[in-house]
């Protein structure tokens, strides 16, 4: 193994790893992501990245380290290469004289015990939406209320549906799916639409339809930039396919998965919400400033 593809494993971001893995943050706090800890099971969020440093922290476990010795955690093992390897794999980095891995350890995921699905009325969900923008005539024309239980306990969340039965899980405190882990697919009409409109997660989708920029279009929702190869099949018979993914590495690696694929029926949406990480946090910004600008006009 060259030194050159090692120190380009040690420059893949912590957060584009976790996302491979199917783990995305709870919440974000300036340089810093929390997560519910990957390789083992808790509610309360414990374990930190800190995206400027590439370094993680799991305060439940009193440890941390670089993505080495994070995918150390995964695989338990301390074996460098073992350690490299997975993290390539995960990654689909291409090196020279590798073996893929036998197995990608699956994240720990609470067991879902007496799933209930119900309507999405007002109630402390649904000002979690609004929080993020997100219109209760929006959120419950496409989510529901899902009750559930874990561990004995009793929780809910808001749902939203996927192709395969599952459900991506929201509350303010919660992010994970209730198996099988699958796309979205919101048709506008019984036949496809001529475009289709991908996003990485249905918080995008949510704020695009807020937004008023998905017109006639199909929407397509990964629900992970690792069901990049399951949103294929689906895409195909699509003549324009609208991206608007992250801007992030994982969204550069996914939109060019897709442009590799589709070729100029491809565009990139993501200039829509320059100098913001992803569609929601610019429906933040323009929500806030339509606040902002409707207080000062009430002061006049």
């Amino acid at each position: 193994m060259e030194r050159t593809e090692i120190d380009a494993i040690r420059r893949m971001p912590l957060a584009d790893f976790l996302a491979r893995l199917g783990h995305e943050p709870v919440r974000r706090s300036g340089n810093e992501l929390w997560y519910i800890a990957p390789y083992r099971g808790e509610r309360t969020p414990s374990f930190r990245v800190n995206v400027a440093k590439r370094l993680w922290y799991d305060f439940g476990l009193g440890k941390g380290g670089d993505i080495f010795t994070l995918a150390g955690e995964f695989l338990q093992s301390d074996d460098f290469m073992k350690q490299a390897k997975f993290i390539a794999e995960a990654a689909n980095m291409t090196v020279a004289g590798w073996e893929k891995p036998a197995y990608l350890p699956k994240p720990t995921e609470p067991v879902f015990e007496d799933v209930e699905v119900a309507p999405l009325f007002r109630s402390p969900l649904t000002e979690y939406l609004e929080e993020r923008g997100i219109p209760i005539g929006v959120a419950s024309r496409h989510c529901c209320r899902l009750n559930y239980s874990v561990r004995g306990k009793r929780y809910f969340a808001v749902g939203f549906l996927n192709m395969a039965g599952g459900y991506e899980v929201r509350s303010r405190y919660f992010k994970g799916c209730i198996p099988p882990k699958d796309v979205s697919l919101a048709r506008t009409k019984e036949i496809p639409a001529d475009e289709c409109l991908v996003f990485e997660g249905f918080m995008d989708f949510l704020s695009a339809v807020t937004l008023g920029v998905t017109g006639n279009a199909d929407c397509l929702v990964l629900n992970s930039v690792a069901n990049v190869e399951k949103a294929a099949g689906l895409l195909d018979g699509y003549g324009r396919i609208g991206c608007f993914l992250d801007r992030d590495e994982a969204g550069r690696r996914t939109l060019d998965a897709l442009a590799k694929r589709y070729g100029a029926r491809v565009a990139d949406r993501s200039s829509l919400y320059d100098g913001c990480k992803d569609l929601n946090e610019y429906l933040q910004l323009t929500t806030k400033k339509q606040k902002n600008n409707h207080l000062k006009i009430e002061e006049q």
